[in-house]
């Protein structure tokens, strides 16, 4: 803003003239040039990020009515939801939506956790004393078992 300012006021000075301004501030002659006509007609000299961007294309108003209709039926596609509230956006943009309004789409179990117990009893071994015995890798078990030739 403050860069703005003073390249406004240098030009109203008169003493240079658009393109010496832009020189002098680093600054394109389109820069100068837009922040003048901003200047006549009135508007403000601030940066516009609020036009930068895509619009977004579901309104408050619609947000609202996708969380009435989640909280009245919670397992809605995103699909339905779309034909439901007339929508023309794609699938992803109303998932990023509720994503963004803390509303997850995640399926959760209906029902409790399994209370089973082990399924192998106490006694029963790791499987390493097995293992100690197993035959080495890298070695065969035909070869283990030839007689020797003399």
């Amino acid at each position: 803003m403050d860069l703005r300012e003073r390249i406004l006021k240098a030009y109203e000075r008169g003493d240079s003239t658009r393109e010496q301004v832009a020189q002098r501030f680093a600054v394109s002659v389109g820069m100068v040039k837009k922040l003048l006509a901003r200047r006549r007609q009135g508007e403000e000299i601030g940066s516009r990020y609020d036009r930068c961007g895509r619009k977004p294309m579901i309104k408050e108003g619609q947000r609202t009515d996708l969380r009435e209709m989640l909280a009245r039926k919670p397992d809605l596609t995103l699909k339905e939801l779309r034909e439901a509230l007339g929508l023309e956006c794609t699938l992803p943009a109303i998932h990023y939506v509720l994503a963004d309004m803390g509303l997850t789409y995640k399926k959760r179990l209906s029902m409790p956790a399994s209370k089973a117990g082990l399924t192998s009893s106490k006694g029963a071994s790791g499987g390493s004393a097995v293992k100690a015995g197993s035959i080495p890798r890298g070695s065969s078990s035909s070869t283990s078992r030839r007689p020797k030739r003399t």
